[in-house]
């Protein structure tokens, strides 16, 4: 299995509902832990970058 074979597993895997429901959480984890460390002082800035990744993701 070649490194394009995984990107297409992998690009079919996000693709998929359980894919989509894995990235969401991901993302809103990732969101959540940002706003911590950051004493949510960038709470705007920090929700506008997790929408822009899952708009990314969503078109993969």
């Amino acid at each position: 299995m070649g490194i394009e074979d995984l990107a297409a597993s992998a690009k079919d895997a996000l693709a998929s509902d359980k894919g989509e429901e894995i990235s969401d959480q991901v993302l809103d984890g990732a969101e959540g832990l940002a706003n911590k460390v950051t004493g949510n002082n960038f709470a705007d800035n920090i929700e506008a970058a997790k929408n822009a990744a899952d708009d990314f993701l969503g078109k993969q």
